[in-house]
């Protein structure tokens, strides 16, 4: 039911109202009866309009008094109460459009993360068993990285990055130097390296390096670089084969085809819906690295925001991974705060929202959106917001307030234009994360760089927009999509 309550500042000054109203008919009855009586009756009215315009006065400075000291925050409990519910309806329906739309069943995602570990096992197996000490190797391992294996992925279980690690000769190093890129691949390159090769002595590479040289490599001022170009294209011929030898142990399970797409390695997996009970089709990108030490790989592809570049732009420059470092990083944080910590829930709720609000924009800029907001740099946010609010606050009772801690950041970094790599050339690392020399005292990267000010002020717009509109835009999202979750039971308790 409505409360209503007595606004008195409005209450006094219809009082002065009314009581000008009367002094106005007073005067008028007066002058009328002044005209009629001839002035008989003067001295009794001049007393009584000398105790009305007194009183008046006096009512006058009171309802002065009562408008400047009546406090501004009379209302300050009905205003707390009335923003603590708007509050909870808001968590209500964010924790909602969480469990409908984003929450990934345990379920599903074990069965699609087993299923896609054993096809690559078996991958990596063959290629390492074919394969010539003279060129380029499989070292024999891979990694899981990405939102699937740090538990952020949202809407559906189907898509998986793996970090596959790749040898040279072991008489060849490799050396990195950051690069410097133009303006117009300045946002997709930040942080970038050029991959120099070194030999024991130059004149090796023509006796005994030619056919690496020739195979991988491309010479710039007589200098031989590592070609991102040509490894990828290497790559894709040596999975392409594996996959050719392996297919026939999963043909009954699955349908495997490789893809390539915007310069990247796809895996397509189709399950037989007579083998399990998760009919997803999932997808997993490949990623070809080479180790420089400590856990930081360079990929042939860069880490930011995966735009549309053709492999003549990235021939030079690789991406700079630490994803081993960001899981340590997650694993550290999952110790000190809450058992029920709310950080990856605030990743994926942020990551949703950016995908609902990209729909009601233009092509144009919804592709400018998505870059600016990327997952890499979504994650670089969160990194930062754990180190600045106490383990505490992290607890799931706060999720609105660290939801509102994630927008009044990005708020603060568009306006600044400045949003910094977490690893490279960062001061404010936590001690236990100890980056090589070359990364701990490199410049310091910042994401936005590029993006241009009116870029980045409309995107701070849209993001204000995205936070008073949110829970309007959450009611009018599309229902949820149609995959199994917990009620239905697997069929095959093993792979």
């Amino acid at each position: 039911m409505t409360v209503y309550s007595l606004n008195l500042k409005v209450f006094w000054l219809l009082v002065l109202v009314l009581f000008s109203s009367i002094w106005c008919m007073f005067l008028a009855l007066r002058r009328s009866s002044h005209e009629e009586d001839g002035g008989c009756q003067e001295n009794s009215l001049s007393s009584l309009q000398l105790f009305f315009k007194l009183g008046l006065v006096i009512l006058v400075c009171y309802v002065v008094f009562r408008c400047c000291s009546y406090p501004q925050n009379k209302d300050y409990p009905l205003n707390i109460h009335h923003q603590h519910h708007q509050q909870q309806l808001r968590r209500n329906l964010l924790e909602t459009f969480y469990d409908q739309h984003i929450k990934l069943s345990p379920h599903v995602l074990g069965h699609s993360k087993a299923h896609v570990s054993q096809i690559v096992v078996e991958l990596i197996k063959v290629g390492k068993a074919k394969q010539h000490d003279t060129g380029v190797i499989f070292r024999g391992d891979y990694l899981q990285i990405g939102s699937a294996y740090e538990q952020h992925k949202i809407n559906s279980p189907d898509y998986f990055d793996i970090l596959v690690p790749l040898k040279m000769p072991q008489s060849l190093k490799l050396e990195p130097v950051f690069a410097e890129v133009g303006k117009e691949f300045m946002p997709v390159l930040q942080g970038s390296v050029i991959c120099g090769v070194a030999a024991p002595k130059k004149s090796e590479w023509v006796k005994t390096y030619k056919q690496f040289s020739d195979c991988f490599c491309v010479e710039v001022d007589l200098r031989h670089q590592l070609s991102a170009a040509l490894i990828l294209k290497w790559f894709h011929w040596k999975i392409q084969r594996c996959l050719n030898v392996i297919r026939y142990q999963f043909e009954e399970r699955c349908h495997i085809t490789l893809t390539v797409w915007d310069d990247k390695l796809v895996l397509k997996i189709l399950p037989r819906s007579d083998y399990v009970c998760c009919h997803i089709s999932m997808s997993v990108r490949l990623i070809p690295a080479f180790h420089l030490g400590d856990s930081v790989y360079v990929t042939a592809q860069p880490w930011g925001t995966g735009a549309h570049l053709k492999s003549l732009y990235l021939d030079p420059y690789w991406g700079l991974n630490f994803s081993k470092y960001e899981q340590k990083y997650l694993a550290w944080f999952k110790d000190q705060a809450p058992s029920n910590s709310c950080h990856l829930k605030c990743l994926q709720i942020m990551k949703s929202l950016r995908d609902l609000n990209a729909k009601t924009f233009q092509p144009s800029f919804t592709c400018q959106w998505r870059a600016i907001f990327c997952s890499y740099n979504l994650k670089t946010a969160l990194f930062y917001l754990m180190l600045q609010i106490p383990f505490e606050k992290w607890d799931d009772s706060f999720l609105m307030e660290r939801i509102a801690d994630f927008f009044t950041f990005w708020k603060e970094c568009l306006q600044k234009e400045a949003l910094m790599h977490f690893f490279l050339g960062n001061s404010t690392l936590p001690n236990f994360i100890t980056l090589p020399k070359i990364f701990k005292e490199a410049q310091p990267v910042n994401l936005l760089k590029g993006y241009g000010l009116e870029m980045l002020d409309q995107a701070c717009f849209q993001l204000l927009n995205l936070w008073v509109q949110m829970p309007r835009i959450l009611r009018m999202s599309s229902p949820p999509k149609n995959f199994i979750r917990e009620s239905l039971r697997c069929k095959h308790t093993t792979l």
